[in-house]
């Protein structure tokens, strides 16, 4: 117990006292968000100059400026910042639990469960106008629930005297190959255009977001991702291993199932109302390795940050590229990450 008490002091240390190098790259990427929320927020098929942007945060600017940014694009821009953000840590406490750079949401499988539970709904409590028929702040819980019950079953399959993470990630894999197959049938089953909106929630996209789902969104990603830098210091320890974790005193088992439900937490969430916005959780923990290194204590900030650009940006590029056609922004996260893991996999050939 002493000699983990020792390491979580040490760890707290390195956690709070930054190297200058983390400190300077966490700040520029915080400006860089910015610079991109800005500019995306002016984007579109009427282009608002920056500073006209800045007017109507403080509470100006014209009218025609205040209606585009705050009833249009504000909405969804503010979400692809929140699910980016949700996505990159939860795939970040994912590779440290796993210890395996290659671990992330899609490839365990929990985003599979979030997106089944939210289809599901979609089917359940939708009318023939395409409406809902109970609130939309029930969707959340749904993928929460979806996400969580996958995490589980995950987890509970993958037990043998504890669960080794290379079991946790076989095990993974096929419940993915699983939910994948449980939202086609769904698809095939429903009316046609519940087809087509499972489709565009399968992809990830940000585009039918509002003000209501930021009140439900917000709180939520926050709390779970300040519950994650708060518990940093736990995937630090997870990553020397199950043997010399349990002889520092961890109870690595415990810990391991917690940064489970935090992660799925965060997926859930992020799921719910952006859908299966795909290889964030992959990409961004491993960009932010490269930057930061290895310590959780900077690691997860700086994936946040990181997703949430690679969302933002893959949002704007949706909406703007192709104008007046509008493409998910999952496409481009997804046309990205697919030869960013076969990148990886390549990297780790002789791991």
């Amino acid at each position: 117990m002493k000699s983990y008490k020792s390491f979580r002091l040490f760890n707290e240390k390195i956690s709070f006292l930054m190297d200058k190098k983390a400190m300077i790259v966490i700040f520029i990427l915080f400006l860089v968000t910015s610079l991109v929320f800005v500019v995306s927020t002016g984007v579109g098929e009427m282009n608002i100059n920056p500073l006209s942007v800045l007017q109507v945060f403080i509470g100006g600017g014209t009218e025609s400026d205040r209606l585009i940014i705050q009833s249009f694009r504000l909405p969804r821009i503010i979400v692809a910042l929140l699910v980016g953000m949700g996505l990159a840590v939860a795939g970040g406490i994912l590779q440290g639990m796993i210890r395996n750079p290659l671990a992330s949401p899609d490839i365990l499988g929990i985003t599979g469960g979030a997106t089944v539970a939210v289809v599901g709904f979609l089917a359940i409590f939708s009318d023939k106008n395409h409406s809902l028929t109970v609130s939309i702040n029930w969707l959340p819980l749904a993928a929460f629930i979806g996400a969580t019950v996958v995490a589980l079953l995950v987890y509970s399959l993958a037990w043998k005297n504890g669960v080794p993470p290379i079991r946790l990630v076989l095990i993974g894999i096929g419940v993915m190959a699983l939910m994948k197959a449980l939202t086609t049938m769904m698809m095939i089953l429903g009316p046609v255009y519940q087809a087509s909106q499972a489709n565009l929630w399968i992809t990830g996209s940000v585009s039918t977001s509002t003000w209501n789902n930021i009140a439900v969104l917000a709180p939520w990603t926050i709390l779970f991702l300040l519950i994650a830098f708060l518990y940093a210091r736990n995937i630090n320890l997870q990553e020397l291993g199950d043997d010399l974790a349990t002889g520092l005193g961890g109870h690595v088992q415990k810990q391991r199932f917690t940064l489970l439900m935090i992660s799925t937490a965060l997926i859930g969430g992020s799921t719910a109302f952006a859908g299966g916005i795909g290889f964030v959780g992959l990409m961004a923990p491993h960009m932010a390795r490269r930057l930061v290194g290895s310590s959780f204590g900077v690691l997860l900030p700086t994936s946040a940050l990181l997703g949430g650009i690679l969302v933002m940006v893959a949002d704007l590029i949706g909406r703007t590229l192709f104008s007046p056609l509008e493409i998910p922004a999952g496409v481009f996260t997804a046309s990205i990450g697919a030869p960013y893991f076969i990148y990886l996999l390549y990297k780790t050939r002789n791991s």
